[in-house]
Formats: C-alpha cells, sequence, structure tokens
C-alpha cells in the first residue's frame, strides 16, 4: 500500500509573524554590543564563550530596556483613559 505525503506549501513569500517590539529588541541589543567596541553580526556568528557572554547580557539589557518601554506605554494609556 502505498501512502500519499502531501506536498509542502511554499510559503518563502510569506514574512514571519513577529512580536511588536522585536524590533526594537533587536536595536537595544545591537546599541549594547556596538556600545562595547564590537560588531553585532560578527558577536553572533562567533562561538567564543566570551562572545556568548556579551550577547547574554546584551538580551538581559535590552528585556529591561522593553519592560520600561511597555510599563511606560501602560502609564501613558492609563492617562489618556481617565484612571
Amino acid at each position: 500500500m502505498q501512502v500519499e505525503v502531501p506536498m509542502a506549501t511554499d510559503r518563502t513569500d510569506v514574512p514571519p509573524l513577529e512580536e511588536p517590539l522585536a524590533e526594537l529588541e533587536r536595536t537595544i541589543i545591537d546599541e549594547y554590543i556596538r556600545g562595547l567596541g564590537h560588531n553585532p553580526e560578527t558577536l553572533r556568528a562567533s562561538i567564543d564563550p566570551g562572545a556568548r557572554r556579551i550577547l547574554v547580557d546584551a538580551s538581559t539589557y535590552a528585556a529591561t530596556r522593553l519592560t520600561e518601554v511597555e510599563a511606560r506605554s501602560h502609564y501613558v494609556r492609563e492617562l489618556h483613559r481617565g484612571h
């Protein structure tokens, strides 16, 4: 008995879904890395444990900054609602 396998749908023309703040997060991470004197693309391609540590630190920094942005945004929305 032959099982028919459905063909995969080509979705290369469909952009991936992203979180609303994903671009801002990437920008913050890249600025952090550049601020340390490194190239973000080079650092991401590196297998050096020191590079990995910098990437982790940059991600942590970005998460903290995004939390601030979201908190301020929430505060402004509340002000506009009159609460």
